[in-house]
């Protein structure tokens, strides 16, 4: 019996610090929409990764609407971000000295990407913003193909939404499949995020095959 209070001790600390879902949720959620949204402002930071981890963790979760939520929360941020982005490169364009953040998206649009973007942008409109959400590196080259043609705010954020909501429900199928084939959160979240590279890493590779000369090939 004296033996056996000890271990129970230990095994009581050890639930006691494991985080319930509730406590989950309440770091989780806040924590996926601010990363969500610095994303959207600053395009380093591996968005989609970041849902499609959220997406194996609710996937596990008890607690109904857990993935209903990482969707609302993953598109409402993005949107927000990109809403945010648009309006100071309007800014920087409406200004004589420019700024930091229309320089900071130029300097993500090669000129390639950008003629293209404008090209499909004019042939197809909205729709484009919705493929470039979903393409890897093709939602910058299109926002300023927006800018470049003025497009007012009201109708970028009229075509963005539909964007963001196909490019959470993207990742959060990725995530839901890695959820999916591991009994671990923790081995989804990791079969979720090399997925998510391998999709990200797909279309500059495919760029660069087209470039080399047919011999190099």
């Amino acid at each position: 019996m004296r033996g056996s209070v000890p271990a129970a001790i230990l095994a009581a600390a050890s639930v006691s610090a494991v985080p319930t879902e509730s406590t989950q949720q309440a770091l989780g959620y806040p924590s996926l929409f601010l990363l969500v949204l610095i994303g959207a402002l600053v395009p380093v930071v591996p968005t989609g990764a970041l849902v499609s981890s959220a997406a194996v963790v609710a996937f596990h979760q008890t607690a109904p609407f857990s993935l209903l939520l990482v969707f609302v929360t993953a598109s409402l941020a993005a949107f927000l971000g990109d809403a945010a982005l648009y309006w100071l490169g309007r800014r920087g364009l409406r200004s004589k000295n420019g700024s930091r953040w229309l320089e900071a998206i130029r300097s993500r649009a090669p000129e390639e990407r950008l003629e293209q973007a404008q090209g499909k942008l004019a042939e197809h409109g909205v729709a484009v913003l919705v493929l470039s959400r979903l393409v890897p590196a093709g939602r910058i080259p299109v926002m300023l193909a927006c800018l470049l043609a003025e497009w007012p705010l009201r109708r970028f954020a009229r075509g963005n939404l539909p964007a963001c909501l196909a490019w959470a429900v993207t990742y959060q199928v990725i995530g839901i499949l890695g959820g999916s084939l591991f009994p671990e959160p923790w081995e989804g979240v990791l079969a979720a995020v090399a997925l998510t590279v391998v999709v990200s890493a797909v279309p500059g590779l495919v760029r660069r095959f087209r470039q080399q000369p047919k011999g190099a090939r």
